[in-house]
């Protein structure tokens, strides 16, 4: 069996620069998906005020690795979880409740959050 002897020098100022680049690339991230999600024409649209003005990335808990997409209309809850509602396609045509499923989980988008972690990170870390 060989043996190896390993030599490792640690730079904080380089590791602390590292975390704060993966805070950048998470919050970057969350509004990229905020983005998506928008452009992807999904959420319920009458004015656009719930849409445009009251839904948008919570990044106050980036250091411990989470950021949030928040929708503050006290109607989203209740069209979010009632898919079948019949909701209007005029400005939005693919408007329909749990419009975060293509996303998260067993979605056909469910890979898009690491895929731009891993491109944000790899940005900004050079």
């Amino acid at each position: 069996m060989a043996v190896a002897k390993v030599k490792l020098k640690l730079f904080p100022s380089k590791l602390k620069q590292l975390d704060l680049d993966g805070q950048k690339a998470l919050a970057m991230t969350g509004e990229e998906l905020n983005t998506r999600v928008r452009n992807a024409q999904v959420m319920p649209f009458d004015t656009g005020s719930m849409q445009n003005e009251q839904t948008f990335v919570d990044d106050a808990k980036k250091a411990n690795g989470q950021v949030t997409i928040i929708t503050t209309s006290p109607q989203a809850r209740r069209l979010y979880f009632h898919p079948e509602y019949d909701f209007q396609t005029i400005n939005n045509p693919n408007a329909k409740g749990n419009w975060y499923e293509d996303w998260l989980p067993g979605g056909t988008k469910q890979k898009d959050a690491a895929k731009l972690f891993g491109q944000f990170y790899k940005r900004l870390i050079g």
